[in-house]
């Protein structure tokens, strides 16, 4: 029900971005391959990657987009064309009022800027849904997603602790 009251409150995030380097689309069957190379790359699995769970994730995905007006999106490099991680809009820990940005890329990905420029795209469809904050949460270890959030405007609001240990909530209001 609070879902379907944040979906009257705002606007749907848009669904398509380009950047200079970047292209973000809603997600496709036919990414379930890709999506389940990253999710073998995570450390500390719950269970086993499938591609199969891959699919179910995306629909599930499709499903939570339709009820909360915004998405996780797969971000694939422009001029190659290839898959390098997902960036967006979840309710994670926080509200369908106040949603996580999230953002994850394959490790041959990292230390090219896409986290940044990504989440930068994301951040401009937040503001476009009429949000007023939202929020990031980050484990203590991840000191390169405290540098593309802190250089998009976010700021550490509190700590808490939960069975995976030690997480940083930051936040960043929107205009």
């Amino acid at each position: 029900m609070a879902q379907n009251k944040a979906m009257s409150l705002y606007k749907a995030m848009p669904l398509h971005h380009e950047t200079a380097r970047l292209r973000l689309r809603p997600w496709d069957e036919s990414d379930a391959g890709d999506l389940y190379a990253l999710h073998c790359e995570r450390v500390n699995l719950a269970r086993t990657p499938t591609v199969e769970r891959a699919r179910e994730v995306i629909a599930e995905g499709l499903v939570r987009t339709a009820a909360t007006g915004f998405a996780v999106l797969p971000i694939r490099r422009r001029q190659e064309g290839d898959f390098i991680g997902y960036c967006g809009l979840i309710v994670g820990r926080a509200s369908a009022d106040e949603p996580e940005i999230a953002y994850e890329l394959l490790k041959r990905a990292h230390g090219h800027g896409y986290a940044t420029e990504a989440t930068r795209a994301v951040l401009g469809a937040a503001i476009a849904t009429g949000r007023k904050r939202l929020w990031s949460t980050v484990r203590t270890w991840n000191t390169p997603s405290f540098r593309v959030l802190e250089k998009l405007g976010f700021e550490r609001d509190h700590v808490s602790a939960d069975d995976g240990g030690e997480l940083v909530w930051l936040t960043r209001s929107l205009p």
